[in-house]
């Protein structure tokens, strides 16, 4: 099971992106975490893709790499000095496609954590929302994004990936 591993380094992402967009972390110091994510993301991706049996497993490498695309995105931004704004439209293309997500998980649920993996699936999609908001339109919401991918961090991956690395079954 790599989701514990998966939901460890995005909740340290996003609680850092979080810091980091409220002014408390330097462009250049954001960058290792963002790389550092992308690839141990990748990696869970390319096991998972290696080992898949069927449309599930698929599914779960196209929704990770959502993720690691992301944070790959936010690091080479952060090197080149770009604006954001392909990353902003990116971040729409995956708000809308991890609906679906969210809503099958939703449907199926038979147990706490997969409400909770439904509702973060929704969450994630509000907050790449935000980063469209902010990056492609230019909405002048930057420190509320922030802090919004920090709380993201926490509630839907940093203490989940604790519970379950620490025993709780999902």
């Amino acid at each position: 099971m790599l989701l514990p591993l998966s939901l460890l380094f995005v909740g340290a992402v996003l609680v850092l992106n979080g810091l980091w967009m409220t002014g408390r972390i330097s462009d250049r110091e954001i960058v290792v975490i963002n790389f550092a994510t992308a690839a141990i993301t990748a990696g869970v991706a390319i096991l998972t893709l290696v080992r898949a049996t069927g449309i599930a497993d698929v599914r779960a490498v196209a929704m990770t790499l959502l993720f690691t695309v992301t944070y790959l995105w936010v690091a080479i931004n952060r090197i080149t000095d770009s604006d954001g704004r392909g990353l902003g439209w990116f971040s729409l293309f995956v708000a809308i496609s991890v609906l679906p997500e969210a809503v099958r998980v939703l449907a199926g649920a038979d147990g706490v954590m997969e409400i909770w993996l439904g509702l973060s699936w929704l969450a994630w999609s509000g907050l790449w929302l935000l980063f469209f908001l902010s990056l492609a339109i230019r909405l002048p919401i930057q420190r509320q994004t922030g802090l919004v991918t920090l709380a993201s961090g926490v509630v839907t991956a940093w203490l989940p990936a604790l519970f379950l690395l620490h025993g709780a079954t999902a």
